[in-house]
């Protein structure tokens, strides 16, 4: 199989845990250890949730082939200036192993915990575009200056830049026209969590138009309650080799988790047999 196996590891768990599994991970071959970046999430709003950004750096500095990043940051609470610089350190203390996950963000608890108004599906997408550009900027450049619509950096310093150049790749989470065409100009890869041949076909047809003959990374994320694919072998590869013919890179399953959710622990093997 030419499928790459990268691997989420919730957030909601001791800092020891959460590095504990990523070493389990870079153990068992997988190529990148995600996280969600949100500030609470769900179901598991009320239960222990911890900073994607200081576990990732912990995960960073106990590790040394894994790579690791968010899957996704998204400007619901966070600001380029100060996340470009975040970011920039990250790939630092992996020494040149991180990637970059970005997403719109829902307008769920992320959106409105700092008090700001609601946004339409419109504005949300244009203020993503925004902020994922200006990101973008920032990790490439010394020295930045912007003034948009949603955002304003002056004289914002990211030196001494990225490990990796010109700067960290960037996977764009896209399943609307806008954020497609966002990813096809800018992204390094593009992750999706649904309809993966339907929009594995729109992909295509973005970078046709919009940044023909370039090419980037494609990520199938699997649900966190989605057991389906795992119900054995047989069933792992009809679902991987139908993200293979849909011209898929990587999937991206949740790592077994106590509470059942994710892979089920059962199942791991297979599946880690199915990308040895």
């Amino acid at each position: 199989m030419s499928l790459d196996l990268s691997v989420i590891v919730l957030p909601d768990v001791a800092p020891a845990d959460f590095v504990a599994q990523v070493r389990d991970a870079e153990g068992s071959g997988v190529r990148t250890a995600w996280t969600y970046d949100h500030l609470s999430w769900r179901d598991m709003r009320d239960g222990p949730w911890f900073g994607a950004v200081p576990l990732l750096a912990a995960a960073g500095a106990s590790t040394s082939r894994i790579r690791l990043g968010t899957q996704v940051a998204s400007p619901n609470f966070r600001h380029p200036v100060p996340f470009a610089k975040e970011v920039m350190t990250l790939d630092h203390v992996c020494a040149g192993r991180f990637e970059l996950g970005v997403g719109a963000g829902t307008p769920a608890a992320d959106a409105s915990v700092l008090g700001e108004p609601a946004l339409t599906p419109r504005r949300r997408s244009e203020r993503f575009v925004e902020w994922t550009t200006l990101l973008a900027r920032l990790l490439e450049e010394p020295v930045t200056d912007h003034r948009g619509e949603h955002y304003a950096a002056v004289d914002a310093r990211t030196i001494p830049g990225c490990v990796q150049r010109p700067r960290v790749p960037i996977t764009v989470a896209a399943v609307g026209p806008r954020a497609l065409r966002l990813a096809a100009r800018l992204g390094q890869g593009w992750v999706t969590y649904s309809d993966y041949a339907e929009l594995g076909a729109a992909m295509d047809a973005a970078l046709a138009e919009h940044a023909p003959g370039r090419q980037l990374r494609r990520i199938a994320q699997v649900g966190l309650d989605d057991h389906a694919p795992f119900a054995d072998a047989d069933a792992y590869a009809a679902f991987t080799a139908g993200l293979e013919a849909a011209g898929y890179d990587e999937v991206s399953v949740h790592w077994p988790r106590s509470d059942g959710r994710g892979v089920p622990a059962a199942a791991l093997d297979l599946v880690l047999a199915a990308h040895a």
